[in-house]
């Protein structure tokens, strides 16, 4: 049977009379493209989630159109064109509404304090989209790895005090472009010390006597970054969730800040 008489089950009639909100496909691994502020541009893995809506008179939508989206900007993927791979995805599906998720490991190259020895320190990042009736939503989340020591223990201790190493993700709505690394400097500047990937013993020694005398609780981390977050006058809307890895406790200490500019949704905190 020629192509064009091969029938198109997707496209034939449902009578179940059922909407589908998403539908789609997950987990695609994918070689992409982003915008680093020091080399200009950076190759990474993105594991992307594509879906769009689909009305109940249609039996399915048709999946490979995804992936041939997805290739078309594998180029470059940020939130410069993120508008655009969306719309390219709903009108491609021929649908009202389309949702894009990708999530990629970012690479920073970091000095060491003292010794400055060189080193890749990875950091997890998230755009997550959505497009319906030419209204756009776009959030991204970077996750930061760090280190806290806890002002307690310092203050009731002879000697020493209990650290651990916590992650801070940051969520963030804007009206202008945002650097991955940006987000990542306001993350590692609100701890007790930032976390590296190559340390020599003089770098140790300056990372726990620098975190010694900057103790914070989960609930100053999450503080901090909320007060640099609001002196950035191009976000509108942010998150931040900070989790301590206790190291001397079963359990994790968290805290969390949900904001839209001049309104605080929640503050959580354990």
């Amino acid at each position: 049977m020629p192509n064009d008489e091969w029938i198109d089950v997707a496209n034939q009639h449902d009578d179940r009379g059922i909407d589908i909100d998403k539908v789609g496909v997950k987990r695609i691994r994918y070689p992409i493209t982003v915008l680093d502020r020091a080399n200009g541009t950076q190759h990474t893995v993105a594991t992307c989630n594509m879906y769009v809506d689909l009305p109940h008179s249609f039996k399915g939508t048709h999946m490979s159109r995804f992936i041939e989206v997805l290739n078309e900007y594998r180029g470059e993927i940020s939130v410069k064109n993120f508008v655009h791979i969306l719309g390219n995805i709903r009108d491609r599906l021929v649908a009202e509404s389309a949702h894009l998720e990708v999530e990629f490991p970012y690479f920073v190259e970091k000095e060491a304090p003292a010794s400055k020895a060189k080193g890749l320190m990875e950091y997890t990042c998230r755009m997550i989209g959505s497009i319906k009736n030419d209204r756009m939503d776009l959030k991204v989340e970077v996750c930061v790895p760090v280190n806290t020591l806890c002002p307690c223990s310092k203050a009731i201790s002879e000697r020493g005090a209990h650290n651990q190493r916590g992650e801070i993700t940051i969520g963030f709505r804007c009206d202008r472009f945002v650097w991955i690394e940006e987000i990542i400097d306001i993350a590692e500047s609100s701890a007790s010390s930032s976390v590296f990937s190559v340390l020599k013993r003089e770098d140790e020694k300056h990372v726990t006597e620098a975190a010694f005398d900057n103790p914070v609780f989960v609930e100053d981390v999450v503080r901090n970054v909320a007060e640099k977050l609001e002196a950035m006058e191009h976000i509108t809307w942010y998150s931040v969730d900070v989790e301590n890895f206790e190291s001397i406790h079963n359990h994790s200490a968290y805290a969390m800040v949900e904001r839209r500019k001049g309104r605080v949704f929640a503050s959580p905190t354990e």
